[in-house]
């Protein structure tokens, strides 16, 4: 339990300094959350910039290499003006030939002048003019090409990602799927681990919740799932997360005093999850003086009185529970025994100059 131990001492860290102003009772204050930077994301702009770039570049280049001159395009149109006028003596001959022929002779001979054969006489300048026309047709082929030749990597490179990030985790379940549920979690827990320790945050709650999921008592995976989601201000989350680990196992005690730290920030029922696991840490100094702190936070003295009275019997070193408990007697009246537990924890010498300050004025408060 050193997380669940780490997170109670930063948050009474924090809450010391402001016990004199609350009247003995912890202040307690939301955990704040830690802001990555992201680089990475400046790193796949920047290389994305410098494709495209570069992409747009080779294009222009292209074009300006293989425009037509206008020469050529001029010759190509002398070279093509007589290809279209020739072929009108060849249409006008060939009609009185059919015509001049008996009917009866006209099918078997018409295939054999082969007036299709005709237009092949302007081969040469029909040879000619195909010469000014393909250097602007083939460019604008291969600039399509070209272009999509480019361009298809950059498109498909999305779902070249997810296909590959797919196969990863359809092998992932098929190394999975001959092993037990526990056996599993411990997989899955590594794995959240790894990613946590690359700073995929959000990646590791998943796979801690899929350890959970596979195994609800694996505490390592719940304690470090509650540790990240309190970090990042998901604290309505830890909470569930640590309300279902009391209800498998009531008696973590260090885990309903963060609970209950939390419900309180909440004003919630921080005393109710508080006694339902204090019949298994009655005999948890730290435990019974916290629950005597979240009494007296209500105004309940005298059940504040009795569990700080419990603490001090197990653990008597403590000046700030004595400090507790003098506050709670004073508030009941019991001016002597207030005084006695305030000069307790004077002497203790474990105060902090503000609580030592607050402890002082106390004493002078008190009627003689």
């Amino acid at each position: 339990m050193s997380l669940i131990n780490k997170m109670l001492q930063d948050l009474d860290a924090r809450s010391s300094g402001a016990a004199a102003s609350q009247g003995g009772s912890s202040a307690v204050r939301p955990v704040t959350a830690a802001v990555r930077p992201m680089p990475r994301m400046l790193l796949i702009l920047a290389a994305v910039a410098g494709i495209v770039i570069f992409v747009v570049a080779a294009i222009f280049a292209w074009r300006a290499l293989t425009r037509p001159s206008p020469s050529s395009l001029s010759a190509s149109a002398k070279a093509a003006a007589p290809a279209v006028v020739a072929p009108a003596p060849a249409a006008v001959v060939a009609p009185p030939s059919i015509a001049a022929t008996p009917p009866a002779a006209a099918p078997p001979e018409a295939p054999a002048p082969a007036p299709v054969q005709a237009p092949p006489i302007p081969s040469a300048e029909a040879k000619t003019a195909p010469v000014g026309i393909a250097p602007s047709e083939a460019p604008a082929k291969s600039r399509s090409a070209e272009k999509r030749r480019i361009e298809t990597p950059l498109r498909a490179s999305p779902a070249l990602v997810r296909s590959t990030i797919g196969e990863k985790e359809e092998a992932r379940l098929r190394g999975d799927a001959g092993l037990s549920k526990v056996q599993q979690a411990e997989n899955e827990y590594r794995r959240g681990l790894s990613a946590m320790q690359e700073g995929r945050v959000h990646d590791a709650i998943a796979r801690f919740e899929q350890t959970l999921a596979n195994n609800p008592r694996h505490e390592a995976a719940r304690q470090t799932l509650i540790g990240l989601l309190i970090e990042n201000q998901r604290g309505d989350e830890a909470m569930q997360h640590m309300q279902q680990a009391l209800a498998l196992d009531p008696a973590q005690a260090q885990m309903a005093m963060l609970l209950a730290r939390l419900q309180m920030e909440r004003n919630g029922p921080a005393i109710d999850t508080l006694q339902r696991t204090l019949p298994h840490a009655a005999a948890n100094a730290d435990f019974r003086a916290f629950l005597a702190g979240a009494l007296q936070r209500e105004q309940r003295h005298a059940e504040a009185v009795e569990h700080y009275q419990a603490a001090l019997r197990l653990q008597a070193g403590n000046s700030v529970w004595w400090m507790g408990l003098g506050i709670s007697l004073q508030a009941l009246k019991r001016n002597a025994e207030a005084r006695t537990a305030f000069n307790e924890a004077k002497t203790g010498g474990r105060l902090s100059p503000e609580l030592q300050t607050f402890v002082e004025r106390k004493l002078q408060q008190l009627p003689n």
